[in-house]
């Protein structure tokens, strides 16, 4: 029994946070919106105490993206603490957990909310305890604010349950997890998207550079954070509205300075960019929804399909390649996916802003399950175990 719990161990797979969570992530954002589209046409009933919508948005951004985010600190923090990376049974028994998150979720209606509640939050609690104690020991406080954001994503999470059970629709637990989301993305995308394409240009392409994190950056994200927070509790009123407008506005500014035009050379360095434009997106069209007749889901779709679903397709891939030692280039397979992903999330929005043109809510959903579950494809063989070592790639 021992040798087969050290075999588990050992196993590649179990030796860093991004092979199973990227793995297991990019599966279930594929094939758990192969079965939202029939579950939204009334064609198949899911067996979950959530009503169809709020099961799909739920696991979009506490199933899904709480496997990415989870990947993505478990491998970015051993870089930034130098310490050694959580691996082995108990990295196995977060992905089981996070397993065990999404089926008693699903079958809510026959595990009972309180049970689904109790297993799926225990993930995050699990995560938000074990990356504290991580940054904590290796004395790296610079990024703490990193793990005070994914604890808000375990709060979003409670209270997404707890308005389901007693509120029947979850509206406000649903806007703090995309805040969350959003913030992450400003935050984390703020420090790599100028630094990766800084490390690329000086060596490929010589001339104008991103401008590194400044003063301007921290002023972003102070008013991004209080229009976030405007729109949890006001999103369609007019002074929310002008927060947001201001907040998208200095995104763009912002996206401009990281010289994303001298990048079409890379697709691995491109699709970041692309995928953080979405991001400003996202806040113009939530600020017209609070001026002008526009709906309110077009913005969240924007954050969602576009910020979210490209920019965790761009560092899965990215980090997947770097730390398995391969060549940081993107292949015409990786093009492909980001190409999908791109016309998922252009037509999701396109979905949301011309209703009543089903083709468009069902190719967009096509487009983001074979991007997801291409991904999972392609990369398996580096996730899994297979090596062919080039060069080691920091995050």
């Amino acid at each position: 029994m021992l040798s087969r719990l050290r075999a588990i161990a050992d196993a590649p797979l179990l030796s860093a946070g991004f092979r199973p969570f990227f793995l297991l992530g990019a599966l279930y954002a594929g094939l758990s919106i192969l079965v939202w589209i029939p579950a939204f046409h009334g064609r198949l009933e899911i067996a979950s105490a959530f009503v169809p919508r709020d099961w799909h948005v739920h696991e979009m951004l506490y199933g899904f993206l709480s496997a990415v985010v989870t990947g993505f600190l478990f491998t970015a923090i051993p870089n930034w603490t130098g310490r050694l990376p959580i691996r082995g049974l108990p990295l196995l028994g977060l992905a089981l957990l996070w397993i065990a998150g999404r089926v008693v979720v699903t079958f809510s209606a026959h595990t009972g909310w309180l049970v689904a509640m109790l297993v799926d939050a225990a993930f995050l609690t699990l995560v938000v305890f074990a990356a504290a104690r991580e940054i904590a020991a290796g004395k790296n406080w610079r990024n703490l604010p990193v793990v005070g954001i994914v604890s808000c994503l375990l709060i979003g999470n409670v209270a997404f349950h707890l308005e389901a059970r007693h509120v029947v629709m979850a509206d406000i637990s649903i806007r703090i997890g995309v805040a969350v989301i959003v913030l992450l993305l400003s935050l984390i995308g703020g420090r790599i998207i100028p630094s990766f394409t800084r490390n690329w240009l000086v060596r490929e392409n010589p001339g104008r550079l991103p401008v590194p994190f400044a003063r301007f950056d921290k002023m972003v994200l102070v008013l991004t954070v209080a229009a976030l927070l405007l729109w949890i509790a006001h999103p369609l009123d007019s002074v929310t509205a002008l927060f947001l407008l201001v907040a998208g506005l200095l995104h763009i500014v912002r996206l401009a300075r990281w010289a994303g035009d001298r990048t079409m050379r890379e697709g691995l360095l491109l699709i970041l960019h692309i995928g953080y434009a979405f991001v400003p997106a996202g806040f113009l069209l939530s600020a017209a929804a609070g001026f002008k007749d526009v709906p309110a889901s077009a913005g969240l779709h924007a954050w969602m399909a576009g910020a979210a679903g490209v920019m965790t397709l761009a560092v899965m891939s990215r980090a997947t390649l770097g730390h398995t030692g391969q060549a940081l280039h993107a292949s015409t397979a990786t093009v492909v996916i980001y190409a999908l992903i791109i016309v998922a999330a252009l037509l999701r929005i396109a979905a949301v802003l011309i209703p009543g043109v089903v083709p468009l809510l069902h190719t967009a959903a096509l487009a983001w399950a074979l991007a997801f579950i291409g991904f999972a494809i392609v990369y398996a063989p580096l996730l899994i175990g297979y090596r062919k070592k080039r060069r080691a790639v920091a995050m």
